[in-house]
Formats: C-alpha cells, sequence, structure tokens
C-alpha cells in the first residue's frame, strides 16, 4: 500500500513519492508569538506531528522543521498596547508555547527556528531577489514585484485581476503595484531593526518562511510544506513566488492545509468572548479528549469546537479505558503463547492504515480501532476463554496500544498514581464485602471510592478498579 495525500497545489489527490528515496523534508508554519497559543493553534500542532508520526510508522525518515515568527506587526502592536519591548512580548509567549506543547504531550519540530536568528540569511535571499529584476527598494522598504512571476495564484487559483479586487489599496506610493509584497520595512522609531543595504528595518512576513525551511532543511525543494488553510493566500502564494523566483525551482512538492476551527459555528475571537486558550482547555478535559476531537474530523475539514461534542470525545476515550483495565485483569499472571495473527484483529490493522493512507483519514482510522474494541469486549464477555481467546484478547489490545499511542499520539502522558494505604483498605474491604454477599455495603463502598477517584467494576474475573 502507498500512502496518497490530497495536493493543495494540483488539487487531486497524489500518492505519496519524496524527492530522495524514503527521506521526508516537512515544513509547517508555526505560531506567531505575540499571544498564548489557542484551540486553533493546538489543532495545527496536532495534527502535523499526527500526520508525521504516521509517516515515521510507515517507514518514512521524517526530517520535521516548525518556525516561530518573533518579529512581526502583531507583535509590536501588542507590545505598543502593553507598553513592553517587543522582544518582551515574544520571548513571553514563546515560554508559554513551549509549555501548552507540554501540557498537550505533543513533540516539538526537529527544529525551531526563530525569524530573528536568521536575519542575515533573510537579508541575502532579498538581495538575491533584486539582483533577478523581481525585487526593488523604495524608501528603505523591499518590495516583491508580483507581476513579474507569471505562475503568482497557482496555489490559490486566483486571477491577478480578481487579486486586484480584493488587494487593500495601502497608501504607501513607493509600491509600484497594489499587489507587490513587502520583503523588507523600514523600521520606525521603538521598533526592533537589523543594519541592511536598505537600511535599517525588519523582514516582511512571507520571506521569513521561505528563508528558515529551505535553511534549516538543507534542502532547494521542500517535499511537504503544511499549514492552515487560511494562509493559502497570501502567505503561502508569497512564499512560492520568492522562493521560486531565486531558486528557479519548485518550493515544495506537496502542499497540506488543515480546515480551520470555529466555536459553535462562529469563528474565534476575544471581541465575542469565545477566545478559548489551550490553558483554559486543559482546565476542564484531558489532552487525549482535545485529540480525540480533532481525529474524529478529518484534517482538511473544517471542525466546530462544542461542549457537547468534548463530551462525546470523553465517552469515546472512556472505551480505550475500560478495554486496558479489563484486559490487564484477564492477562495478569496469564501465560500466553505465541499464536497466529487473529483475523480480526488483522483486519483492524488492514483498515486502520488503509484510512490513514488515503490522505490520513483519522475519523475511518479511529472507526477501525472501534470495530477492534468491539470485538475484543466480545472474547472479553465469555465466561469461560479458551487459550486462543486469551491469545487474541493480548494481540488486540497490544494493537490497540501501538496505534493509539504511537500514531495519535494517545496516552503519551505519565498518568499513573500511587494507590493509597487507605484506598487499598477501602477495596479490600469492598471485595470481602462481596464474597460474604454484604451486596449494601459493598454498594455504599463502591461510592465512597467513587468520591475520590476510583471507579470500581464486578466482572466474572472480579473486582477490578481505574481512576476515574
Amino acid at each position: 500500500m502507498a500512502v496518497h495525500i490530497y495536493n493543495s497545489l494540483t488539487k487531486r489527490k497524489e500518492e505519496f513519492i519524496p524527492l530522495k528515496g524514503r527521506t521526508v523534508n516537512m515544513y509547517t508554519c508555526g505560531v506567531t508569538v505575540y499571544d498564548v497559543c489557542h484551540i486553533g493553534h493546538a489543532r495545527s500542532l496536532y495534527v502535523f506531528d499526527m500526520i508525521r508520526r504516521y509517516l515515521k510508522y510507515r517507514g518514512f525518515k521524517v526530517n520535521f522543521v516548525r518556525n516561530i515568527t518573533d518579529v512581526d506587526d502583531k507583535i509590536i502592536n501588542k507590545a505598543n498596547e502593553l507598553n513592553k519591548k517587543s522582544e518582551e512580548v515574544s520571548q513571553a509567549n514563546i515560554e508559554a508555547y513551549y509549555q501548552d506543547l507540554k501540557a498537550l504531550h505533543i513533540d516539538t519540530a526537529d527544529q525551531e527556528p526563530q525569524a530573528t536568528r536568521n536575519i542575515p540569511e533573510m537579508i541575502e535571499h532579498i538581495q538575491g531577489l533584486i539582483d533577478k529584476g523581481y525585487a526593488y527598494a523604495a524608501g528603505g522598504d523591499v518590495y516583491f514585484s508580483v507581476r513579474k512571476f507569471p505562475e503568482y495564484g497557482k496555489l490559490s487559483g486566483q486571477s491577478i485581476e480578481k487579486m486586484i479586487d480584493a488587494v487593500r489599496i495601502e497608501k504607501d506610493l513607493s509600491k509600484k503595484d497594489p499587489l507587490d509584497f513587502a520583503l523588507w520595512k523600514k523600521s520606525k522609531d521603538n521598533e526592533p531593526f537589523w543594519d541592511s543595504p536598505w537600511g535599517r528595518g525588519r523582514p516582511g512576513w512571507h520571506i521569513e518562511c521561505s528563508v528558515m525551511s529551505l535553511k534549516h532543511l538543507h534542502c532547494e525543494t521542500l517535499d511537504i510544506h503544511a499549514g492552515g488553510r487560511d494562509l493559502i493566500f497570501p502567505h503561502h502564494e508569497n512564499e512560492i513566488a520568492q522562493s521560486e523566483a531565486l531558486s528557479q525551482k519548485p518550493f515544495a512538492k506537496y502542499w497540506i492545509h488543515h480546515g480551520l476551527l470555529t466555536i459553535n459555528g462562529q469563528k474565534m475571537a476575544k471581541s465575542l468572548g469565545n477566545f478559548i486558550t489551550v490553558s483554559d482547555i486543559l482546565k476542564k478535559y484531558t489532552p487525549d479528549e482535545l485529540k480525540l476531537f480533532f481525529l474524529s474530523s478529518h484534517y482538511a475539514s473544517p471542525v466546530d469546537f462544542t461542549e457537547q461534542k468534548m463530551e462525546e470525545s470523553r465517552k469515546a476515550l472512556q472505551k480505550f479505558d475500560i478495554l486496558f483495565w479489563k484486559t490487564a485483569e484477564v492477562l495478569k499472571d496469564q501465560n500466553i503463547k505465541s499464536s497466529s495473527v487473529v483475523n480480526f484483529v488483522e483486519e483492524a490493522k488492514n483498515n486502520f492504515l488503509a484510512a490513514m493512507d488515503d490522505d490520513f483519514n483519522t475519523p475511518q482510522g479511529l472507526a477501525a480501532l472501534f470495530d477492534l474494541i468491539n470485538e475484543t469486549n466480545k472474547l472479553l464477555s465469555k465466561d469461560k476463554k479458551t487459550a486462543s481467546d486469551i491469545a487474541a484478547i493480548d494481540q488486540a489490545v497490544s494493537l490497540v496500544e501501538e496505534l493509539a499511542k504511537n500514531i495519535f499520539g494517545l496516552f503519551t502522558a505519565e498518568t499513573e498514581k500511587i494507590l493509597s494505604e487507605e484506598l487499598e483498605d477501602i477495596l479490600n474491604d469492598r471485595k470481602k464485602s462481596r464474597q460474604n454477599k454484604d451486596f449494601k455495603r459493598s454498594d455504599e463502598l463502591r461510592d465512597v471510592l467513587k468520591k475520590k477517584g476510583v471507579i470500581v467494576e464486578d466482572t466474572k474475573e472480579g473486582q477490578v478498579w481505574r481512576w476515574a
């Protein structure tokens, strides 16, 4: 089986064939650190981490770079609002970003370069574009001449005429054409600046990604460039233009874009009071519950966040939890003999891989895992289990753990708690009550345990428990 990806550039699903063997150079646009991360950022960070995980699972060597934009108009504006330096705002939010990644149990990229640490390479790239006639300096600014790049619009599918109608006409008369975009901006008083051939200034947003992606992945063409659908125009369109104009080579072979997140059908905005930060959401839901919510929709589709959907994710996640603690009790002290792969286990794995090979179809992948859980529960419910039943249960739960953990990044948190002597005593008292058929007492103790965060269930194998 081969992995197929919907390529935003060609507008079709294609077999994924990296430029050099099994090595994948993957770049994704990261955060602009003018504020803390919200759950829209969390979806982007998680989705591309999951895609990286799956490609590695399928045998690819993935070199993954995700940038941090730490100099930008939004950061400068936020600093002015707070009466702080731009560097103070960006550094505080970089620290918060890494705290959010850790809290979500999402891996960092192999490299996460910051724009401010790559300025010399950006200046060199811009000068190269000027030398080739694709850019021009004007009063301390430098602009890219859009009309000199004939393929401009090939990613977004927009014509120059439509862009002219949609473009925001700026008052800056130094531009030769309203479509031209800034590569370098002259710094105003009290703004961060770097010395350049055009005077003191700072890079434009678009040039940052072009330079950092190719520099840190050590290539001339990316295998995968990824980001949100809202970045297709103008950000990714401009990246293509300024990269290919200089190199005369394709900037990226495959473009992957995730859908956007809304809150109860509305765009997230502080003015609407529906702005949900990562730290806010994790006060109410676990990282795995949030991840399962993201997995329930295809990455390319828009997703609408609601409390009802989060509760559905919580219930769905409990199916995994219940499977794990039931099988732990059944498999305890069992001498499991190796056997050939059980049919329903093999079928579930094939269905999972087929779904994920088809443009990372996580809803179908989840469906395959839940089918596997259902089949395993049938064996767990049998009064008498044969050696082959035990082996099948062992195979099934091992596969669920493998796929859910290694690919979906679930159950990676260190959540093991130490059972206190008090709770052990209560569990033992309850077990004795059941054995003595004192069901009233056992029910009372079950309620006590529940209040203390321990869920108890009586199975054919006896009393089993898990943390709530």
